[in-house]
């Protein structure tokens, strides 16, 4: 695959409530979110920062200005509309979702979850397992058509932060779940949250440098197993969020 062809929305708003405009924060050499415009660039991926029309997100839209990347500006809480809409927008028929909250996703398992979607013609590539524990390799990727279907009977105002349970709904898709590359890869949690999940970032972006690879990253906690004491007795308070939240 030319990774050329793979567009990746950054998932990104300020109005976080646990951790206030943590994609503002200091990361490394950058910020969280020009550190992660970086990261995708640096993989050959064209990233499109997609945020809210909220005042508060006015930020975000003059930082891809200065990155000098493309943004798109849509609903606040319905996530899969602002997808769809950002899609439609730049007229992407396919397309990978990056999360601001995990600054050390990698690009290859990005590269590699778009060539199953189009080799494999199905609707969703879902993330690895370990990623959606907490690993935070990977997004999902997605086709447009499929999201268009998913708002069919959503009112457009509702709040679709956990878009798995909505695709999951729609009659006959078809989704694969991305396998893991790291099969043996330590119990991390490398999304950002929570202000323990800021230290831990930070203090291994500081360690590792902004260009880590999850290989590097992997090594460095496997010789330093209790560096994700830090912040990862969260990880089963976020996970109960999640559920929370879907219902």
């Amino acid at each position: 695959m030319n990774n050329g062809d793979i567009t990746g929305i950054i998932t990104v708003r300020t109005s976080s409530t646990r951790l206030p405009s943590k994609c503002l924060l200091p990361f490394g050499d950058e910020t969280i979110i020009t550190h992660v415009v970086n990261r995708a660039k640096s993989y050959g991926i064209e990233p499109i920062i997609c945020t809210s029309t909220d005042p508060s997100d006015d930020v975000l839209e003059n930082i891809a200005k200065e990155c000098k990347i493309r943004f798109f500006r849509g609903s606040l809480n319905n996530k899969l509309k602002r997808w769809f809409d950002c899609a439609k927008h730049f007229n992407l028929r396919t397309f990978h979702t990056i999360d601001a909250d995990d600054p050390f996703f990698d690009g290859h398992e990005v590269i590699e979850s778009m060539r199953v979607l189009k080799e494999q013609t199905c609707d969703m590539v879902a993330p690895t397992k370990s990623s959606s524990a907490g690993g935070a390799t990977v997004g999902y990727s997605l086709t447009t058509k499929i999201i268009g279907r998913a708002l069919q009977n959503i009112p457009k105002d509702t709040d679709t932060e956990m878009m798995w349970y909505f695709l999951e709904k729609v009659p006959g898709i078809k989704i694969i779940t991305l396998n893991d590359n790291y099969p043996n890869t330590p119990q991390v949690r490398l999304t950002l949250d929570y202000e323990e999940d800021y230290w831990m970032l930070a203090s291994l972006v500081n360690i590792l440098g902004n260009n880590a690879t999850r290989s590097q990253i992997n090594t460095f906690f496997f010789r330093n197993p209790d560096f994700s004491k830090i912040n990862y007795f969260r990880n089963q308070e976020w996970k109960k969020a999640q559920l929370d939240k879907k219902t």
